[in-house]
């Protein structure tokens, strides 16, 4: 009955003392919202927040380019040098992926734990980011794709 409180606290105190701010803020909002029984805005927010968030981070990407920091002359050389080349292809790899793990994450939900503790794991060991759950879900479709090819 309280036991996904203690998994939020549990979490919250190894995001803490992991340094993992962006974690410890998302658990921490979650335990708020179900504290106070928020249900329709966590509906809501698991319905659509995947979605608004690739937006923010994407305007948070994007807005170098808009003040200026990026210009057409930087962006034409990029694709002009190895490692530009190297980071048009990561990008592709990372949005397959990606989309690759939105259709995971939707089909077995239940990995949802693996990928968020392996985020972690990578957060607090490798000092990694915690952006990490979505694109791993994508290499693990990858994987669970293959093996279904090789062993089918």
């Amino acid at each position: 009955m309280y036991s996904e409180y203690i998994i939020l606290g549990v979490l919250l105190l190894l995001s803490y003392i992991g340094h993992n701010m962006s974690v410890f803020y998302a658990v921490g909002i979650i335990l708020i919202l179900k504290l106070f029984q928020f249900n329709a805005l966590m509906n809501f927010v698991e319905t659509n927040g995947l979605n608004y968030g690739i937006i923010l981070l994407t305007i948070a990407i994007l807005l170098p380019l808009a003040n200026g920091k990026i210009t057409v002359s930087m962006m034409i050389d990029s694709f002009k040098s190895p490692i530009g080349i190297l980071a048009l292809l990561a990008g592709v790899f990372a949005a397959v992926a990606g989309g690759w793990g939105i259709t995971l994450l939707k089909d077995s939900p239940f990995i949802v734990t693996s990928l968020v503790v392996g985020t972690m794991v990578g957060v607090f060991f490798f000092k990694g980011v915690a952006v990490g759950p979505l694109i791993a879900g994508g290499m693990t479709y990858l994987v669970l794709s293959i093996a279904k090819v090789i062993f089918h």
